[in-house]
């Protein structure tokens, strides 16, 4: 049934080569001169769609009062405006149930007739109850309304062999068998046909503080009995490491490789400490910058994860797949803190943009990602109040990229003048460039430093167009951010900066912007 984007995992791809910026011009009230290239003629790697992937957990509002609300009827349903919202920006993949909920979760809690599913205690984000009214049925039916492939993450922290490979089979067999018996009862007479799963999460801590040597053990134990029922074969997902743990990787590579397709790095952006990260809305240009540097560091973590893995999978069969990330703010004041409620303002657009750009050009691997996460939690795309529903700065953000979802990748080169703040130097601008199936030429360029613009000349080599048109996203401030007050505070508009002249293309790049340009 979702055949076609486990393709784009599988396929190996070659890696994209990027110049660093290597020159700058000094003085705070300047405006840089950034040069870059283009290299319409060396598209190689495809850029999957399923790097777009989003995360929804059992925590906080996200499921309930986010994708599963009760109407005027006391009903349970699914809400039409946020897949409506989510439809627009070709939303790949949707990963569920956890996140740490994934390895308390026992899936047979969640299916049949509501009234009759048990209450649990959700011990694992506030230990609120858990009325089980959201479960495998109705997920499967959000993601076909969406538009989107099942990613189901089974339960190894808690759970069985026996559990997960009756779920596996509960979803996919379309013989006689007791769970697909159990699933027509159920109200589902076909299989979904899900391929995506993942085999446990975090199981370095919340989903059972693991070795990575007794983790491969385990993995190897729960995968054995996920079985392929006809044209559905498992694509299967190991627990991956933590940020630098590259212990992990090696050795989950060296004893698990073999049976692995996908492995599930996590990192997250935080700003301060664990215990205090600071404000989502009240920061200043330090945090700001701290949040892009820290941001940006997800580019040494693929690199070093993907050289382990090149020694024990050269051919790069198995995908590096970035399952959890995003900015982690404080809570927004007077929110239960275990609900990981938080405001979402420009700089966590600009950081979802150059982590956008970090995965697009390590396509050669890196074949999925899930920011964290979908409706009122972490770094969403939408926060609700009632009935009422607003986008957010990450959404516009996703919304502007989704014309690399399954492009060609072209090669960029960037030189030009970095973003430096009190001795601290990071890239000024990031970009990505993708050749779409109709031959159309996106670039996307992100201004880092909130204060001066960057004056942009770009070559286009290996191609002619006669057309430019785009959009930008930027604001006055840096903490700009969308209300329920003021929905469009922070949204795009139309960009008329460009301009072209044969194979030469100039613009100028706001201060604290990301712009979308479409070359034809």
């Amino acid at each position: 049934m979702h055949r076609a984007w486990v393709l784009c995992l599988l396929v190996p791809l070659v890696a994209q080569e990027r110049a660093l910026p290597t020159t700058h011009v000094a003085g705070r009230d300047s405006v840089d001169s950034v040069r870059l290239v283009v290299h319409t003629d060396s598209a190689r790697d495809t850029i999957s769609r399923h790097i777009y992937g989003q995360f929804a957990e059992h925590l906080g509002r996200d499921i309930y009062d986010g994708f599963w609300v009760k109407g005027a009827d006391k009903q349970w349903h699914l809400r039409a405006d946020v897949i409506a919202a989510l439809r627009r920006i070709k939303v790949p993949n949707l990963r569920w149930p956890g996140g740490c909920f994934a390895d308390t979760y026992h899936w047979k809690d969640g299916v049949g007739p509501r009234p009759q599913r048990p209450k649990i205690v959700n011990s694992t984000w506030g230990g609120v109850t858990e009325d089980n009214s959201f479960g495998t049925h109705e997920y499967l039916e959000l993601v076909d309304r969406i538009g989107a492939a099942p990613f189901i993450v089974g339960n190894v922290g808690s759970g069985t062999p026996q559990e997960m490979a009756q779920w596996w089979e509960y979803v996919n067999f379309d013989g006689v068998s007791p769970m697909a018996d159990l699933r027509r009862r159920n109200g589902r007479p076909r299989p979904w046909g899900v391929r995506l799963w993942g085999v446990g999460n975090e199981s370095w801590g919340c989903g059972g503080n693991m070795t990575p040597e007794y983790y491969a053990d385990v993995y190897k134990r729960f995968v054995t009995f996920l079985p392929a029922y006809g044209q559905t074969r498992p694509f299967r997902i190991a627990t991956g490491p933590a940020s630098e743990d590259y212990r992990w990787t090696e050795i989950v590579m060296r004893d698990a490789g073999r049976m692995i397709d996908a492995l599930d790095l996590h990192y997250y952006t935080v700003v301060g400490t664990w215990a205090k990260k600071g404000s989502a809305t009240d920061f200043t240009e330090r945090e700001w910058f701290l949040a892009l540097e820290k941001a940006l560091h997800v580019e040494e973590l693929i690199t070093r994860h993907s050289g382990i893995m090149d020694r024990y999978d050269p051919q790069k069969r198995v995908a590096l797949i970035v399952g959890e990330w995003g900015l982690w703010h404080d809570v927004e004041p007077a929110t239960n803190p275990a609900f990981l409620y938080q405001q979402n303002t420009l700089r966590d657009a600009l950081v979802a943009a150059v982590s956008l750009d970090i995965f697009n050009r390590h396509a050669d691997r890196v074949r999925g990602a899930n920011i964290a996460q979908t409706i009122n939690v972490l770094q969403a795309m939408i926060l609700t109040q009632g009935d009422r529903m607003i986008l957010t700065p990450t959404y516009h953000v996703f919304e502007m990229y989704s014309v690399h979802q399954d492009a060609r990748l072209l090669p960029l080169t960037l030189v030009g003048g970095p973003y430096e703040l009190e001795g601290r130097s990071i890239p000024a601008v990031s970009g990505s460039a993708s050749l779409d199936k109709e031959g159309r030429i996106h670039v996307t360029l992100t201004n880092l430093d909130p204060i001066r613009a960057r004056s942009v000349s770009a070559e286009l080599r290996g191609t002619q167009v006669s057309r430019v048109s785009g959009r930008v996203l930027t604001a006055e401030a840096m903490n700009a951010h969308n209300t329920f007050e003021q929905p469009d505070a922070v949204r795009p508009q139309a960009f008329t900066g460009a301009r072209l002249a044969g194979q030469r293309l100039t613009l100028e790049l706001p201060a604290k912007s990301i712009v979308v340009l479409e070359l034809q």
